[in-house]
Formats: C-alpha cells, sequence, structure tokens
C-alpha cells in the first residue's frame, strides 16, 4: 500500500518551491500527494504547479480581511483536521506559521505524523517579518493572536516528529526558542537536477557584446533597488535586465515605479518586465542571461532577510542555469558564493557599487561564463533538492 502525505498551509503551495519539489520527489518514490492551501493575492496567483501535482491540490478562494476572513482562517484550521481525519494520511506536511493550529490539532487528535517546514521564520520580540503582515489581516491588535501561533509554532516545534528549515542560524535560532528535542534539518532552496540547464557556450571578448541581467523572485525596494537603474544609466544599450516575478504586499505598485525609473533614465528598451511566472516557466528567460541579481539589504531587516544564504531561491536557480551572481558585500553571502567563485560583490544601496561591478563582467565575458559554469557544476553535485531532501526523505519512510 502506497503512502500519503498532505501537504497543508494557508496561502498558495505554489508560492514555495520547496513544496513543489519535495511532491515531485515523493510522488516519483509511490507516494499519493495532496496539498490543501489558499489561492494567493494578486499576481502570486498566478504561480501554479505542474501537472501532476497540479490535479492534487485544493485551493480556497481568497478571503478578503476582517471578521470574514477570522472566520475562513478558523474553517480552514477544522477543515484540515477533517482531511486529516478522513484521508488518514501518513505524514502531514505543514509549512508555514498560519497552519500551525491545524497541525497542532492533527498532531494531538490523529495518528498522523507531523513534519513543520519553517520557510518564513515569525517576529520574536522586536523582530519583524513577513508573518507580522499576515497575521495583521485578521486581527488588530495583533498581539493575541500572534501569541496563540506562536504557541501552536512552540507546540509544532516540540512535538513535531522532524523540523526543517533553509538557513542553519535560523535552524539553531527555532530550536532555542522552541526548545526542541528532536530531530530537525536544515534543507537549503535548491533546483532539481533535472532542471540544471546545458553548460553555456564559448563567448568572445567584442566591444558590441550586451550584459545581460536577471532578477526573479518577489519584487520591492531592497531585493531590486533602484540603484541597479543608475549603475545600468552608465552602460546605455550595453547592459540589459528582465525581470521576472511579483510584487510583495507592503511595494504595491513599486514595478511601476521602477519602470518610470528607467524610462526617465532612457533604459525603457533595456528593461524587461515578464511579471509572475509558474516556476517551470522562468528557466527558458533566466538562461538567456548572463549574472543574477541577488540583492539584500546590507543592515537591518528581519531574522530571515538577516539569514538567507541557503534561504533564497534565486541564487541556486541562477547557478543552475550557469549565470554568475551579483550579490550583497555580506559575510555569509560572500563565504557563501564569492569565494568559491561564483559570484562578485556590490553595496546593493550605491550605484557606485554596483556600475563597478556591471564593468568587470562587461570586460570579462569569459570569467563571467567560467564563474556560472563552476556554480552550475555544483549545483548539479551537491546545491540539488535531491541531496538536499535526502535526509528528509529517509525520515519520512519510518
Amino acid at each position: 500500500m502506497n503512502r500519503s502525505i498532505l501537504y497543508l498551509q494557508y496561502t498558495n503551495p505554489a508560492n514555495y518551491p520547496a513544496l513543489e519539489h519535495g511532491g515531485l520527489i515523493l510522488s516519483r518514490d509511490g507516494w499519493k500527494v495532496g496539498y490543501f492551501g489558499i489561492q494567493s493575492e494578486g499576481e502570486s496567483n498566478n504561480l501554479t504547479f505542474p501537472e501532476p501535482l497540479a490535479q492534487s491540490q485544493t485551493l480556497w478562494k481568497h478571503s478578503a480581511p476582517g471578521l470574514r476572513q477570522k472566520l475562513h482562517f478558523a474553517a480552514f484550521t477544522l477543515a484540515a483536521l477533517w482531511r486529516a481525519l478522513r484521508q488518514r494520511p501518513d505524514w502531514v506536511y505543514c509549512s508555514d506559521l498560519m497552519s500551525c493550529p491545524a497541525a497542532w490539532l492533527i498532531g494531538c487528535l490523529t495518528r498522523c505524523k507531523v513534519l513543520y517546514h519553517e520557510h518564513d521564520s515569525p517576529e520574536t520580540r522586536n523582530q519583524k517579518s513577513e508573518a507580522r503582515s499576515q497575521i495583521s489581516k485578521l486581527q488588530s491588535p495583533v498581539s493575541g493572536f500572534q501569541c496563540f501561533l506562536l504557541w501552536t509554532r512552540k507546540r509544532i516545534g516540540q512535538a513535531a516528529e522532524l523540523v526543517v528549515l533553509p538557513n542553519a542560524r535560523r535552524l539553531e535560532l527555532f530550536v532555542q526558542t522552541t526548545g526542541r528535542q528532536k530531530p530537525s534539518v536544515c534543507v537549503f532552496n535548491c533546483p532539481r537536477r533535472e532542471e540544471v540547464r546545458r553548460a553555456k557556450v564559448e563567448i568572445g571578448n567584442g566591444e558590441a557584446r550586451k550584459l545581460r541581467l536577471a532578477f526573479v523572485g518577489s519584487i520591492n525596494r531592497d531585493r531590486l533597488p533602484l540603484a541597479v537603474l543608475e549603475a545600468m544609466s552608465r552602460f546605455i544599450g550595453r547592459v540589459q535586465l528582465t525581470v521576472i516575478g511579483y510584487e510583495t504586499v507592503g511595494s504595491k505598485n513599486y514595478m511601476r515605479e521602477f519602470l518610470e525609473r528607467a524610462k526617465s533614465l532612457n533604459l525603457q528598451i533595456d528593461v524587461e518586465f515578464l511579471g509572475a511566472l509558474p516556476r517551470h516557466n522562468i528557466l527558458v528567460p533566466i538562461s538567456t542571461c548572463d549574472v543574477g541579481l541577488a540583492l539584500f539589504p546590507l543592515a537591518g531587516g528581519d531574522v530571515n532577510m538577516a539569514n538567507m544564504t541557503g534561504a533564497s531561491v534565486k541564487p541556486f536557480d541562477y547557478l543552475a542555469c550557469g549565470l554568475a551572481l551579483l550579490v550583497s558585500d555580506l559575510p555569509d553571502w560572500k563565504a557563501m558564493f564569492v569565494e568559491p567563485g561564483y559570484a562578485r560583490a556590490c553595496n546593493p544601496n550605491a550605484a557606485d557599487s554596483i556600475a563597478e561591478q556591471l564593468r568587470w563582467f562587461l570586460e570579462h565575458p569569459t570569467e563571467t561564463r567560467e564563474m556560472g559554469e563552476r556554480g552550475r557544476q555544483r549545483i548539479s553535485t551537491e546545491w540539488n533538492y535531491e541531496r538536499q531532501f535526502e535526509a528528509v526523505r529517509t525520515a519520512l519512510k519510518t
């Protein structure tokens, strides 16, 4: 008899590439895989799973903030419990803070084993995170409801058979905060081996060659700063940028501002915005580029922004397509990507610093390609989800 697993999250499962990767790996192992989640807001609702995973999910419609959403959340939690009682999956895979109450109830009232995979760590004390913005839609002031969610998170942290986080430091903080004693695993958000593209062909050093930049992911002022455009304006007609993604909740209309700024700098032909695309449709346009942008703030931000190495999908996807990286000048990013020879670093808020690196890439096309190829090989051998997920896969079989 095949084993079964129910992925559970109070958001769109396709927002998390790790859920797609894990579901495909397990389904190929013979598991019956199901997803229960919520449709996204705005452009992120364009993110979808490939077949056959798309047929295995149930998505409720998104509910507007207010009393209606409170009732919606309560109904979702009870419906998740009912699904577990009725379907009796071997494992329930809980993937966000908002699904912790349902996972806690399932763990208490059924024999299902629970795995908690925390993609975005919630705030504790003075830390801020995207979880805060989600919670604020349900209750104001947020403290009472937030405390309840954090309480269920702690219970799940202690009781779940397995806990997964994408960054070693965040995993360490999770264990300290929850007092967890059971097994925990750090799993990087890497692509699957089958997503690794072919090696790029040898390129020349002609003066007319253009440098093609790629940006993929959620869009806001920190991750796609206007300083990128200021730097590009120093190389009119020689540097192009392709943007794939969607605006975050707190950054509505930022992409319009970004494109207007590009136009004012005479970069309208050099900046291409493709919007939000499903994961299985982004690798082809990425592969046509030379350098991938993985920029994060140098200071401030929440626990997630301060610990994004391993958690950020961007650099791994770029490397899988043979792109070199341009990353922020941060110690952990330099240690993971710059020192092994896959990236160069800059100050993401300083146009001069970005321009300096763009000039280097333009003047060293062969070295740029070699950087991407080294990274592509690292993805093939080590930084792929099959290898990262192996410890989880083994634990699920027990």
